[in-house]
């Protein structure tokens, strides 16, 4: 009995023995563990939060809502603007659609344009008889952009509205209802969670000169990512590009000059990406699509005055369209009290005659050249503009009239002029026929009649020829390109997926203005010396739980 109680001193002595072997392996696992967790503690940047933005564009014949996004720390004091939605406006009814088919002179005319710049006038200042329209007129597009900005930042993100020619034209002639349909827009926009910032109309010069800023942008001119520098970079030899902007009720140029400018009237300045720019910029008003079309019919019917049957050269022969005279006196662009415009609410029947020269020839008389005199830089009514310098991007609706002829891919301004030449000859017979028979072309029609063309406005098919050939009077005669310089324009309407047009250079300029935000920061360790650490803290862990089952073993 005396003899197996001997065996009790060896056993607790191993005990002791494998109990402190653990507690000493314990203590420098500890101490490695808590190296480990000190050492190579770096400061971890978070990826910056996103910022949005909203503008709608306020146009003299649509409306549209643009949604963008940037990231919250900037490139140099300007954010990083990527287009995360477009909204068109409805308006209060569209015109039906009819397909057209082309003739042998044209190949392929018509495709489908939906562009905002067409006659129906559903602009804001259409709304002048009824001004709580023009404010419910922009909830669709509203609950839209809702619906991809994230519920937790709306509260945060800028809302505009940016009226344009079709508005200030309104304040010329009634500023009591522009500033009653102002009022209503921004009374919308105050009733959805947005942080609304105003709703105004810009200046002609604004207008082209964001314009510009967008061009510029979404073709790398200002900065450009390097994949290899994890970096944005200004490119070295940045090729700026000018702006050429046709909509409604105005147009705009707008480009880097060579030298200084000679009147600073035209002269913008802007900082973008940290560098300074001077541009040349100016807006004419009455000289957009829209109101070039009823000048030109007033001056067709004041010239066969007193006559109400009226030849116009621009129109296919054989349409005839009967125009009211007071609807003259609505735009001051149309000037309703000149005297040589027949008084009382009479018509007038415009008779077309589809004669390419006399249609130029036409259109040449809206334009003042002689008040330029012998001046070399002068562009037409004795505005001042520099030499053309650089390229050119052509948009709105510069680019939808050269799109419907198919004039889109830098072709010769020899073919240029021979396309629209052989546009004005089609006789409205000819349309109409392609518009009433083209559904029923038999199967094996040669390739020209049986191709599937989309549909295109029948309102807007009689004026193609007065637009192309008013673009070519504009481009040519009034801003000074030639034969050669006409290769340096470039007629598109999208870049980098993104619309062309005043928003997003408006939203670029204005994110000058917004605070950057400092990336969040953290403490961080390198992944290796993580792993390694948390290693070491599980096996003190287990020999922990070792030690105390050790403790419990008798």
């Amino acid at each position: 009995m005396f003899g197996f109680s001997g065996a009790f001193p060896p056993m607790i002595a191993r005990k002791k023995f494998f109990t402190s072997a653990i507690i000493g392996a314990l203590v420098a696992l500890s101490i490695i563990a808590l190296v480990l967790s000190l050492v190579g503690v770096e400061d971890v940047t978070l990826p910056p939060t996103v910022k949005y933005g909203m503008v709608f564009d306020a146009g003299s014949s649509h409306t549209s809502l643009f949604v963008y996004e940037w990231d919250s720390d900037k490139e140099n004091d300007t954010g990083v603007v990527s287009q995360t939605l477009s909204c068109d406006v409805q308006g209060q009814g569209d015109s039906p659609h009819c397909p057209l088919a082309p003739t042998a002179l044209i190949q392929a005319i018509p495709i489908s344009l939906s562009h905002p710049d067409s006659f129906s006038g559903q602009g804001i200042s259409s709304y002048a008889n009824n001004p709580p329209e023009a404010g419910n007129s922009l909830r669709e597009c509203l609950d839209k952009a809702l619906e991809v900005i994230p519920a937790e930042k709306q509260r945060d993100v800028p809302a505009y509205l940016g009226a344009t020619a079709g508005m200030r034209l309104l304040r010329e002639q009634n500023s009591s209802a522009t500033e009653q349909i102002l009022a209503e827009v921004a009374e919308t926009m105050q009733e959805y969670p947005v942080a609304f910032k105003g709703a105004r109309i810009l200046t002609g010069e604004e207008e082209g000169a964001y314009g510009w800023i967008t061009i510029n942008y979404l073709l790398d001119s200002f900065t450009k990512y390097s994949p290899k520098a994890h970096t944005w970079l200004h490119p070295e030899a940045a090729n700026i590009f000018g702006a050429l902007d046709l909509g409604g009720a105005s147009t705009q140029i707008t480009f880097m000059p060579k030298g200084s400018l000679l009147s600073q009237n035209e002269a913008s300045e802007f900082t973008l990406y940290g560098y300074r720019y001077n541009i040349y910029t100016h807006s004419y008003l009455c000289y957009g699509q829209n109101e070039m079309l009823q000048r030109l019919a007033k001056e067709l019917i004041v010239e066969s005055s007193p006559s109400t049957r009226v030849c116009h050269p621009c129109y296919p022969k054989g349409y005839k369209e009967t125009v009211s005279l007071s609807s003259f006196r609505a735009s001051p662009c149309t000037d309703g009290s000149d005297p040589r415009l027949p008084l009382g609410d009479s018509t007038a029947t415009l008779e077309g005659r589809g004669n390419a020269s006399g249609c130029l020839a036409a259109l040449r008389k809206l334009f003042n050249f002689s008040a330029c005199g012998q001046s070399q830089d002068c562009a037409f009514d004795g505005v001042y503009q520099p030499p053309l310098r650089g390229k050119f991007i052509a948009f709105s609706a510069f680019y939808y009239n050269f799109k419907f002829l198919n004039l889109t891919e830098r072709q010769p301004l020899a073919m240029v002029r021979q396309a629209i030449e052989g546009l004005c000859t089609r006789s409205w017979e000819d349309v109409q026929m392609a518009c009433q028979y083209l559904p029923f072309i038999p199967k094996h029609s040669p390739p020209q009649l049986s191709s599937s063309y989309p549909k295109e406005n029948p309102k807007r098919l009689p004026k193609y020829c007065a637009n192309a050939n008013y673009i070519l009077t504009l481009l040519l005669d009034a801003y000074k390109f030639n034969e050669t310089s006409w290769n340096n324009i470039f007629f598109q309407m999208k870049a980098g997926g993104a619309d062309l047009g005043w928003t997003l250079g408006y939203m670029l300029n204005l994110t000058n203005m917004v605070p950057a935000e400092a990336p969040a920061r953290l403490k961080g360790h390198r992944a290796s010396l993580w792993a390694a650490a948390i290693t070491f803290i599980i096996l003190t862990l287990i020999l922990g739980l070792a030690a105390l089952l050790l403790q419990l073993w008798v």
